[in-house]
């Protein structure tokens, strides 16, 4: 018989061609299927966070009393909703507010370094007078999928991805205008979860009697209105923490920092004292400069009136401040009128590193012995003092370590002083410049200390302080804790 091949290549290009087809839908599903289930799952995703954000929406009106109860129902598709509201998910939720005074004992260690941005770090201060704590259970409502998280807290809906990262999807309730801080924090009540594919409804009720947290005298005689503490720490525990951060950072006045190990977001806060005249005593408060303003001083004067029968003849009278390494000094001395000598020093540069100025005019003195009065303005641009390097016996640095770009040691502007020069400058400059630096990390107390025969009559005598605070600081805070009970329904 005759060998023949005619019918093979028509059936070989078939299964050819089969094997390709089969090859390339096999491809098309290896890779697909995946991205078609994350499709999917981000639809879910997609769909939970729009019925959280009409919860949380529904929850505010339950909140302030506009509704006693109300209900709103998500699709499960395959997850599990719980309401985390007892005390093992209080400890993973809940917000701290501590205030502090700088006139408390422990105000230096707690502040200084990384001290304070750490959980929990306040507890050791509780004890002394100045530290007062406010604090508040929140709870969660949240719904999980697979390694996804959707939940309310706070006020606010957050979303947790697979990956650990976390983004607001509804902002929380926390109100601050660079002035008043207004927190109407969120407690959730109850426990109880569903799992299933269906739909379920989560009920939000309450009393509409919130309970008032601050301002609050008999919880605490610190809880006033204006803030007399220095600064506001508000501590933010929860899953969520990185959200709320990059929360407090998105807005104009405020701006955080995380404790990882604890899954907190941080918020610091600092209080601008009472400013305007005011009668003299030993002691007063400058809050945080505005660094970014030339002259953010506006008005800083004493009018001192004489105390005694010799008038107002001062002999090593000091105001002083000290703020962590930096030190600055004014020194009021009696010759023929007064005369005023500046100081400052930041042992962080050097022992050695101290800029000192000395007066080349006086300051007129008013009146006749002994009812003499003088006025001292720190803001003079005509009282002109010049820079000295010491003597032999009393060697001071060049002073430039602190006339330089902005730094922990230095603040514009940026200037090369010595005395070869033979630099002179105002009063006004020195004061704006080194009070700057002074205050860079929060309110200082400057005291006076008018030597064994102190001249002056307190009760007569006054300061003038006015000043542009650094943006962001608080006068007024107002917190209430209202109470939500919650339940999931089939």
């Amino acid at each position: 018989m005759f060998k023949s091949e005619s019918a093979v290549s028509p059936v070989i290009g078939i299964i050819l061609m089969l094997g390709l087809t089969i090859l390339s839908i096999s491809t098309l599903l290896i890779y697909s299927v995946p991205t078609l289930g994350e499709l999917e799952d981000m639809a879910k995703a997609q769909k939970v966070e729009q019925a959280f954000t009409v919860f949380d929406s529904r929850t505010s009106k339950v909140a302030l009393g506009e509704s006693p109860i109300q209900t709103t129902y998500v699709s499960l598709m395959g997850g599990t909703i719980n309401v985390n509201g007892d005390q093992d998910a209080y400890n993973e939720s809940k917000i701290v507010i501590v205030t502090v005074n700088i006139n408390a004992s422990g105000y230096d260690d707690f502040i200084d370094g990384q001290n304070r941005y750490r959980w929990q770090s306040w507890k050791h201060y509780l004890a002394e007078d100045g530290f007062d704590e406010l604090n508040c259970s929140l709870g969660s409502i949240e719904y999980s999928l697979d390694d996804r998280i959707i939940a309310y807290e706070g006020g606010g809906v957050w979303s947790k991805y697979p990956t650990g990262g976390t983004i607001m999807i509804s902002p929380p309730e926390f109100h601050y205008n660079g002035e008043t801080l207004t927190l109407p924090l969120m407690k959730i009540n109850g426990r109880s979860g569903v799992s299933g594919t269906g739909d379920v409804g989560v009920s939000i009720s309450s009393d509409n009697m919130p309970i008032v947290l601050y301002p609050n005298t008999t919880m605490s005689g610190d809880r006033v209105n204006p803030l007399k503490s220095d600064k506001v720490i508000i501590y933010i525990k929860s899953e969520f923490y990185d959200a709320w951060a990059n929360y407090a950072n998105s807005q104009t006045y405020t701006s955080a920092t995380v404790d990882a190990a604890n899954k907190t977001a941080i918020i610091e806060l600092d209080i601008i004292p009472p400013m305007g005249e005011s009668t003299l005593t030993g002691a007063f408060k400058v809050g945080t400069l505005n660094s970014s303003t030339p002259s953010p001083i506006y008005n800083f004067s004493f009018n001192f009136v004489a105390g005694g029968s010799q008038g107002l003849k001062p002999s090593n009278y000091r105001i002083f401040a000290s703020s962590g390494t930096k030190t600055l000094t004014y020194t009021l001395q009696k010759t023929v009128g007064l005369t005023l000598d500046v100081e400052y020093q930041d042992s962080a540069a050097g022992s050695e590193y101290i800029e000192r100025w000395l007066n080349i005019a006086t300051i007129p003195l008013t009146g006749t012995t002994p009812y003499e009065t003088a006025t001292i303005d720190f803001l003079s641009d005509n009282y002109i003092m010049k820079y000295s390097d010491g003597n032999t016996n009393d060697v001071y640095a060049e002073p430039d370590f602190s006339w330089g770009q902005i730094s922990e040691l230095s603040t514009l502007p940026d200037l090369i002083i010595n005395d070869t020069h033979n630099q002179s400058t105002s009063l006004n400059n020195l004061t704006q410049h080194y009070m700057k630096l002074l205050t860079m990390d929060g309110s200082v107390i400057f005291s006076i200390d008018g030597g064994s025969q102190d001249p002056v009559n307190y009760e007569e005598s006054t300061i003038t302080l006015n000043y542009e605070g650094m943006p962001g600081a608080i006068t007024y805070l107002h917190i209430t804790k209202n109470e939500l009970d919650a339940a999931v329904t089939v």
